[in-house]
């Protein structure tokens, strides 16, 4: 244990040296493929993960008093079987306030390397962890690997640097002197301590359960405070295999296994309110919708609160030179994971005029069509359909398909109809292709929310510029996680940049080639804090530093 820091030094260097320059880095592989990793890891992977099926599965945590787990795979239809410990929160708290001294205590390199040292056990189960996450959160097993592992690990490796720069910054002691009078002078020792928070409660999203669950776990543990896990009741698993890992390694460096502990429930039992009202809870990080992030905002007063919920995701098209290509991209964002990211595209912004295309006319019906013929491009494989859908993480969604249907028609137009797809390997699949539908502004109070789910309106508006003013009004009103604009004008650019800005919003301007959903770990500010989405970035200074605060002694000396 304590050379764990040592050894993992290098990685933590590489780590800062990203966030401080913004470049393109990953400290682990983003793809489950044969040819990088060899047959044998993602064979044991996958048997590992099926070992786990129809069994209770244990955790080194008080308060368990029972089972509980209701776990259904998107693709098989079928249940995974694993129970797990049923909590009493109180007495899990007791046993928390018990383990809390010695982490506290722990100096800021002791509890640097645990954490470095769980980031990289946790890397080594990223297979079984990609299938937990495939039948739970729903994502394509490809997906599931990188979005949910790879690039989540990073981002949690993001939390840790910064975590250590804001604790480095601050030093163990300082020697200081000052005259005061013509015969009176003063020579003090101070020393400076870290204290943190307290309990820190991480209650997770259902589709993406270790986006935001890495950095939030790392940014309260490594600044001394215990972490209680809350998964969502259909996305438990990925979250036990990584509570396993931090418990195993904890107990290995001799501390308490209750510092990392998990509440599982059901949705017909919550524990959520037990957690969030306990007296104990210093720090909640919330991931999911805006009404419970929102409430959690307005009424967990007691605690430190960072939220990240979701938002009108925009795409505002005023000219582009490669039609294709960007037709293209925005399609790509409405079939990746079946619209369930949080930084999916909602609603796309096309004057009533339409667009220049090489300085050409293209009219709003074309530039419709365009999308619609893009989005059927990306499904007409089978096989990449399936990778880039994926599943439906709840039957909910269907409802909203319906009802969405029903007013599109109403107030509009459906340009594309949802269907599901046929998933080549899992024919009980729960899927559904992009719903497309065309309405004007004057409906904006039907795209003013986020419907959670392939679904995506194409909006008419008067102008250009009162695209640009819906959008961004959206954003500011409602939230925004990711922006884009299409445009070859300079001068439209640099406006449409601003005004998102000044919106609270971050923007993109004319991507192609890529995934536009992708944000990257050590260089983008993801989320702002600065409309609804969320009140807090991942990851800057500010999402880690407040989870401890700075305590002084002050000693006189005599040797003046």
């Amino acid at each position: 244990m304590s050379n764990w820091f040592t050894r993992h030094k290098s990685m933590l260097d590489k780590a800062l040296d990203a966030c401080e320059k913004r470049y393109s880095w990953t400290a682990f592989s983003e793809s489950p493929s044969s040819k990088i990793h060899g047959v044998e890891l993602p064979a044991a992977g996958k048997a590992r993960f099926e070992a786990l099926l129809g069994k209770d599965y244990p955790l080194h945590q008080a308060g368990n008093n029972g089972w509980v787990g209701a776990e259904i795979s998107p693709y098989t239809g079928e249940r995974l079987g694993v129970l797990y410990p049923k909590v009493d929160v109180d007495t899990l708290f007791q046993a928390i306030s018990k383990a809390q001294p010695a982490w506290r205590d722990a100096g800021v390199e002791t509890r640097m390397g645990v954490c470095l040292e769980i980031l990289e056990r946790c890397s080594q189960q990223l297979f079984e962890n990609a299938h937990a996450t495939m039948h739970t959160a729903g994502q394509s097993y490809i997906m599931a690997f990188a979005g949910s592992g790879a690039n989540a690990l990073d981002r949690g490796l993001e939390a840790l640097a910064y975590a250590y720069k804001s604790m480095r910054d601050v030093p163990e002691q300082a020697e200081w002197q000052r005259q005061f009078g013509s015969d009176g002078a003063a020579k003090l020792t101070k020393f400076y301590r870290l204290m943190p928070r307290g309990v820190a409660v991480n209650i997770c999203c259902a589709t993406f359960p270790l986006w935001n669950g890495y950095p939030a776990l790392f940014a309260s543990l490594a600044t001394g405070n215990p972490v209680v896990f809350k998964p969502h009741p259909s996305a438990i698993l990925p979250v036990a295999l990584v509570v396993s890992v931090c418990q195993a390694v904890l107990m290995e460096a001799g501390f308490d296994s209750n510092l990392v502990t998990m509440v599982a429930d059901t949705r017909d039992e919550p524990a959520t309110m037990a957690l969030l009202e306990h007296p104990d809870t210093a720090i909640i990080d919330f991931t999911g919708s805006p009404t419970f992030g929102s409430w959690i905002e307005q009424h967990c007063r007691n605690a430190l609160v960072f939220t990240e919920t979701a938002g009108c995701n925009s795409v505002v098209i005023e000219s582009t030179d490669d039609f294709e290509g960007m037709c293209s991209a925005i399609a790509h964002s409405l079939c990746q994971a079946s619209a369930q990211m949080c930084t999916s595209v909602q609603n796309i912004h096309i004057p009533a005029e339409g667009i220049l295309v090489n300085g050409e006319r293209r009219s709003f019906d074309d530039v419709a069509q365009g999308l619609v013929d893009a989005v059927e491009t990306h499904l007409s494989n089978p096989k990449k359909a399936a990778f880039l859908c994926g599943t439906l993480v709840s039957d909910d969604i269907y409802l909203t398909l319906e009802k969405m249907r029903e007013l599109g028609a109403q107030h509009g137009r459906v340009l594309r109809d949802s269907a599901p797809y046929s998933h080549p390997e899992f024919p009980k699949a729960r899927t559904a292709t992009p719903l497309m539908i065309q309405v004007s502004d004057a409906q904006r109070e039907l795209y003013r929310d986020e419907f959670f789910g392939p679904i995506s309106f194409l909006i008419k508006g008067a102008s250009i510029d009162s695209c640009l003013q819906d959008a961004t009004t959206n954003a500011r009103d409602c939230g925004a996680i990711t922006s884009h604009v299409y445009s070859v004008n300079s001068e439209f650019l640099e406006r449409a940049q601003d005004a998102y800005n000044h919106a609270g919003a971050s923007v993109a301007c004319n991507l192609m080639g890529m995934p536009i959903n992708f944000a990257a770990a050590y260089s983008d500010y993801h989320v702002t804090g600065l409309n609804p989405a969320g009140n807090a970035c991942l990851t800057d200074l500010a999402f880690v530093a407040s989870r401890f605060r700075i305590v002084q002694r002050k000693i006189m000396r005599s040797d003046v």
